[in-house]
């Protein structure tokens, strides 16, 4: 069984998936936000497929731990995703994910038009890895 982890977005949500040890975190891919039915429809999908025992989802915060907009955006998507999944979900303070996913992109060689996509992945792996790290 693995954890798999989502970045919410406006446009589009990250996704990473961990190994069966639950050591490794793995970008896998963006799915678009919209149409939401397709993004439920891709996510049970994926759910399935992977053999997933627990949803990650990021929360955002301010640098000071309060939450802002976003926050609750993604409460709103969790409530949703709750009467739709039925996979066990958690959320993981995800401040600074998207920073760092441009970075070490940045750091790769890739350049910023390039990133479209592949950030969202990166962060939803970065998120995903800081709780598997945590767990050990």
């Amino acid at each position: 069984m693995r954890i798999l982890a989502l970045d919410h977005g406006t446009v589009r949500i990250g996704v990473a998936v961990s190994d069966e040890l639950k050591m490794i975190a793995q970008p896998l891919e963006f799915i678009p936000a919209q149409p939401f039915s397709d993004f439920l429809v891709r996510l049970k999908q994926l759910l399935k497929e992977k053999e997933v025992e627990l949803v990650l989802i990021g929360m955002p915060r301010n640098m000071d731990g309060s939450y802002g907009p976003a926050a609750e955006k993604v409460r709103e998507f969790v409530v949703v995703l709750k009467e739709t999944i039925g996979v066990p979900m958690r959320l993981w303070d995800e401040r600074l994910t998207t920073v760092q996913a441009h970075r070490l992109l940045g750091e790769a060689g890739m350049k910023a038009k390039d990133r479209k996509g592949k950030v969202d992945r990166s962060a939803a792996a970065i998120l995903l890895q800081s709780y598997l790290d945590g767990l050990q």
